[in-house]
């Protein structure tokens, strides 16, 4: 095992990534909140997170990939306990006889951006500052892994009244996400994660390296923009190459929980340069397409972020509400989403839109 650079995550970087990571979240990913509260009392504890570049693993290394499964309404509603997640890391090293190195998050959106700090502290081992997203989405093949067809099994699955599950082989990772779905349904549609193991080979290839450092950069300049009684929405644009869409105010929102993911749409009222205008926004946990009449103005892979116009936080898709006044922005996707065979997992037909992806960010590339 070579010798790397470990640096602890202070809990001022903690409150800065749960910013950053609601924002990536593009509205699922689960909150942060409860998260960051375990975090916060972990803290208090003593104990301490470390977070190491995935450049410095060992090819032969071991990286847990982590995340709470399910609708995130229901993760609103279960208090989240730390352990949960450590014990389905656990769950992995038993069953195939191995020890990590490290742990990382599968999504560093919203709150699976901190379920990696959450194991770590009760396991003893670094976060590796990457994920396989750099954003939130809904299904097990809509990872940077499944693109790049690395192998989908075994998943463990923990329930905190004590009922653990594995997924042993499935032939693909659509299996994948069908069968461990169901058991998190049976679960109450939430679950504590571990997803097959990865090498430090594979993080180093297949990777979306340094996340976590970005999404702490997000957060600061939000809170920094904040602190300074300046546009914490600018600071975001400026930070991350963003676009502005929508201003307006939330009149309408359906949603239902089903199948295990939270789906509906949200209606914005415009206002200031777009009054008179409407912005419908549909969802699967994460905001997917915007509409602006019958023409989609912004789809996944972009990040379609709705953020409070007054401190520019992050709104999820559980809990947006009639009333908000609301800023929509669009960020650039990382560029294995964007791929060819990026876009077959994730590009608006894999959510089942009779759409094709144009990038805001890249036109002369749209569709490529």
């Amino acid at each position: 095992m070579s010798k790397v650079e470990l640096k602890t995550i202070s809990l001022e970087e903690i409150e800065a990534l749960a910013v950053g990571a609601w924002i990536l979240g593009t509205g699922g990913g689960g909150s942060p909140y409860l998260g960051l509260l375990n975090l916060r009392r972990l803290y208090a504890e003593g104990h301490r997170v470390q977070l190491m570049s995935p450049l410095g693993l060992d090819d032969e290394d071991w990286v847990a990939v982590v995340s709470n499964m399910g609708a995130p309404l229901v993760g609103q509603e279960r208090l989240a306990d730390s352990r949960n997640i450590a014990r389905a890391v656990r769950m992995q090293e038993e069953i195939n006889g191995i020890k990590f190195r490290a742990v990382m998050s599968v999504e560093i959106g919203g709150g699976n951006g901190v379920q990696a700090l959450m194991a770590a502290a009760h396991l003893g081992i670094p976060v590796v500052d990457a994920d396989c997203m750099g954003r939130a989405f809904p299904e097990a093949q809509m990872t940077s892994v499944a693109i790049g067809d690395l192998r989908p099994y075994p998943c463990t699955l923990y329930d905190p009244r004590g009922i653990e599950a594995v997924v042993t082989k499935v032939p693909s990772w659509k299996w994948m996400e069908r069968a461990s779905r169901k058991i998190c349904v049976e679960m109450g549609s939430i679950a504590s994660t571990s997803k097959a193991p990865r090498t430090g080979r594979e993080v180093k290839d297949w990777g979306i390296h340094f996340t976590t450092t970005k999404a702490i950069g997000i957060g600061r300049a939000v809170q920094e923009a904040n602190r300074r009684h300046e546009d914490p929405i600018a600071a975001l644009l400026a930070t991350e190459g963003g676009k502005k869409l929508f201003t307006g105010k939330i009149i309408d929102v359906a949603r239902r929980t089903t199948e295990g993911f939270l789906r509906g749409s949200a209606m914005i009222e415009g206002s200031d340069a777009d009054r008179g205008n409407k912005l419908v926004l549909s969802f699967q946990n994460e905001w997917i397409v915007a509409w602006r009449g019958e023409k989609a103005i912004a789809t996944s892979p972009d990040l379609i972020c709705v953020l409070d116009s007054v401190n520019g936080h992050g709104v999820g898709t559980e809990t947006v509400r009639y009333g908000q006044r609301v800023t929509v922005v669009a960020l650039p996707a990382p560029a294995v989403l964007t791929s060819p065979r990026g876009l077959e997992f994730v590009g608006p037909r894999a959510f089942g839109y009779d759409l094709d992806y144009r990038s805001l960010f890249a036109p002369a590339e749209a569709g490529a």
